[in-house]
């Protein structure tokens, strides 16, 4: 695939069965109830400190993540839950780290914004804006000394853009030639302000040609698009071609944060994206292109309400972390 390419959306991507196509549809669906529980937690004075939410972005996590293979890594940024959970993470074990439990997945320490699981190849949201990058380059580089086939997905926002280990990591990335995928989640925002009067580079995958790696962008609100493109961009990276630069157009449904009130934001703009909420969209593409019956989505969503209300439960009876693990896990 050569520099600057924009893929195709969901009426040009790569059929599914019915059974991925459901597998699909859970993915968001786990991701979307589970932050929305989350957000009602955060309310209630359950989970503390901040919380960001994945809504309306979870058609990236699920048409990217499933696309890697076991050995393979992922580090990305703070609003991590939706790719914790699309990488296998049980909403157990990542509920109850929100809520600071020693169930969690990091025994309550890490909390929200330092989702981990090195089980999965999940290794961690960072509160650093570009934090994880230079630790997805370095997996990367371990990668290549090992000559193993593993690859790094690493994901981005566009705040992070403008970083200087942004730059660092893609050069290096590109000199070494290294087995990772750069991917940008353009949420149109950087925190409170628009990326277009922020960042001079307005088609943002085209960042990447200085360094000669390859780019495209793509719709990041159809998960099939994301899927297909990925499909070719994990494949041509696993091939030992070197990096990749991905950019997904997308949006967040909700604040920047649970502090957020959110009051820079048009409302018209906000229902505009509303309507390609990827989650509604999916199911009538289920329905009208696949044949699935509604009654089957409405049993998988009554499965996936089941699941994260059984996770809230698991966290609230969990133990808070013992005062001895204080002085564990600290590397000094």
């Amino acid at each position: 695939m050569a520099n600057g390419k924009k893929a195709g959306s969901q009426k040009t991507a790569a059929r599914v069965t019915k059974a991925e196509g459901l597998e699909l549809y859970r993915i968001m669906k786990q991701i979307r109830v589970f932050e929305e529980a989350s957000a009602s937690q955060y309310m209630r004075g359950r989970i503390r400190g901040f919380l960001h939410l994945y809504i309306g972005e979870e058609a990236i996590a699920a048409g990217a993540i499933p696309l890697l293979a076991k050995q393979d890594y992922i580090t990305t940024h703070y609003r991590d839950h939706g790719h914790a959970l699309a990488r296998g993470m049980s909403p157990n074990a990542a509920m109850a780290e929100l809520f600071g439990r020693a169930t969690g997945s990091s025994k309550g320490k890490g909390g929200s914004m330092h989702l981990i699981d090195a089980n999965i190849g999940m290794m961690g949201g960072y509160a650093i804006v570009g934090g994880q990058l230079p630790l997805g380059v370095g997996l990367a580089l371990a990668n290549n000394y090992k000559g193993n086939d593993s690859i790094v997905l690493t994901f981005l926002g566009d705040g992070a853009l403008s970083e200087g280990e942004f730059h660092e990591a893609m050069n290096l990335a590109a000199i070494w030639k290294l087995p990772i995928i750069f991917f940008c989640e353009n949420n149109l925002y950087g925190m409170g302000a628009p990326v277009s009067e922020v960042f001079a580079v307005k088609d943002i995958y085209k960042i990447a040609e200085p360094y000669g790696i390859p780019s495209l962008q793509v719709d990041g609100m159809d998960v099939l698009a994301v899927r297909d493109a990925m499909r070719d961009v994990v494949r041509h990276v696993r091939q030992g071609n070197g990096p990749y630069f991905v950019e997904a157009l997308a949006y967040r449904f909700r604040g920047h944060s649970m502090a957020d009130p959110n009051e820079y934001r048009n409302k018209a703009e906000e229902e505009f994206w509303k309507q390609r909420d990827p989650i509604t969209s999916f199911r009538a593409y289920l329905v009208n292109e696949l044949g699935v019956a509604e009654a089957d989505i409405d049993a998988l969503d009554q499965e996936v309400d089941a699941e994260i209300e059984a996770a809230v439960k698991f966290a609230e009876e969990s133990p808070e972390p013992d005062l001895s693990e204080l002085h564990t896990d600290i590397t000094a």
